[in-house]
């Protein structure tokens, strides 16, 4: 391997790119070793405000002798996200009180990888991501700031997981785990952020942004005199005025540390904020909230409802998001749309009522169907006994069958939800090997 830093205005086509040297949020590129083979690629990395760039000659191009290097180049001109946001704020903030943040729908992205097959790899990103994310609570205990580059990686694996299948991640965090619930929280939220922002549209470096975000929208519990153990049973038994500190916490322990961007600042005190004012932890309403505070927002209380973090008994994701459906008032009306397009009407992890009296659990999802998900049928009403596992594409099977209703588990003796989901997501992941 030949490495060799070079400045940004030296690449060329053909070059092999090894790393960047600047900022994780200053390139558009989730992984940095790529050739580059097309002109959108090269004037991204030309124009992207990095320090340098690191090619592999062995892998491409050797930069051109000095006799044939291109003509010298100005300073490329692209604006950080920060700098973006706040012209972007400042517009806002001298236009009609109904403005509303700049929204990108898109249609989602199938990933290329089954959620079955998906699992395993959630399951090992997980597992690593839980000793950096532990790591980084002990540390902010001890008033110690993280730093981005610590945190990178996870929101890197997060994504690169959402990509293969934009499920798997989300089902796994919905399973029994011997991971502390903040930790799970932290990355179950991330997770969400990461999936929202593909539903709207949002650019590499928002989309990083908003992930890092949810990663971090808790850390300022780590500062609060409370046993985390407490939140097993749920935030309400906690003194609201201490509770409410988090928000404030979090922010002024993030804002000593390096490069954390101020949009991640905003999210960190701001993800209780809801849209009537009705939120804490200075009950600011509509146009007083940023973006990417709004995806927190909706994230954040998505996975206190199904973790049971809110009230001290898990929720059913499909009742968690009709609830939230339904809440008028509270959440920004498109941002809940594409968050709904981005989980499903019955996301993944739910168990439903079928029409043919079966028990099924929600394990994929049609995205031209948001209401029709595929689900694994495991249990007859009928009988009262568990039947041979059958996989049913609503949206495909013609008729055959149909959810009829969310299903309560307890009322058939049922095992606990998180135990019945690890157990069907396994049964799925060993079939799909």
């Amino acid at each position: 391997m030949a490495l060799k830093e070079i400045s940004t205005t030296q690449v060329e086509m053909g070059m092999y790119i090894h790393s960047f040297q600047g900022s994780w949020l200053s390139h558009p590129f989730w992984r940095a070793k790529f050739l580059i083979e097309d002109d959108e690629k090269l004037q991204a990395v030309r124009q992207a405000a990095l320090d340098a760039v690191v090619i592999d000659t062995d892998r491409g191009k050797d930069v051109p002798a000095p006799a044939e290097a291109p003509p010298a180049r100005g300073p490329a001109l692209h604006p950080s996200l920060k700098a973006r946001n706040q012209r972007a704020a400042a517009k806002a903030a001298a236009a009609p009180a109904a403005i509303r943040p700049a929204i990108r729908p898109m249609a989602a992205r199938p990933g290329t990888s089954s959620v079955a097959r998906e699992f395993g790899n959630a399951r090992r990103t997980a597992g690593q991501a839980r000793k950096v994310i532990s790591k980084v609570f002990i540390e902010a205990r001890l008033g110690k700031a993280p730093r981005v580059a610590e945190v990178a990686p996870v929101v890197e694996d997060i994504h690169a997981s959402i990509e293969r299948n934009p499920y798997a991640f989300s089902g796994l965090m919905r399973c029994k785990s011997e991971m502390e619930a903040i930790y799970k929280h932290m990355l179950s939220v991330s997770a969400l952020m990461v999936s929202l922002s593909r539903h709207l549209g949002l650019s590499p470096q928002e989309t990083r942004t908003a992930g890092m975000a949810g990663l971090l929208l808790d850390v300022g519990v780590s500062r609060l005199d409370i046993d985390l153990t407490d939140l097993d049973r749920g935030v309400e038994g906690i003194d609201p005025d201490l509770w409410h500190r988090h928000c404030y916490v979090g922010r002024d322990l993030l804002a000593a540390a390096e490069e954390v961007p101020e949009e991640v600042l905003q999210a960190v005190a701001r993800h209780h904020e809801l849209m009537d004012g009705s939120g804490f932890p200075q009950g600011l309403e509509d146009r007083e909230i940023d973006l990417i505070s709004r995806m927190a927002a909706i994230c954040d209380r998505f996975d206190l409802l199904v973790s049971g973090a809110a009230t001290g008994e898990p929720w059913d994701p499909a009742e968690a998001m009709r609830t939230m459906m339904g809440r008028e008032g509270a959440y920004d009306p498109e941002i809940l749309a594409r968050f709904q397009e981005a989980l499903g009407v019955y996301p993944v992890g739910s168990f439903v009522r079928l029409r043919s009296d079966r028990i099924a659990m929600v394990i994929d999802q049609d995205t031209s169907e948001p209401a029709l998900p595929t689900v694994r049928a495991f249990y007859s009403i009928t009988t009262g006994k568990h039947v041979k596992a059958k996989v049913i594409e609503l949206a495909n099977c013609f008729g055959e069958d149909a959810i009829a209703g969310i299903a309560d588990l307890a009322e058939y003796g049922l095992p606990p939800a998180e135990d019945l989901r690890e157990q069907l997501f396994t049964l799925g992941a060993k079939q799909a090997s």
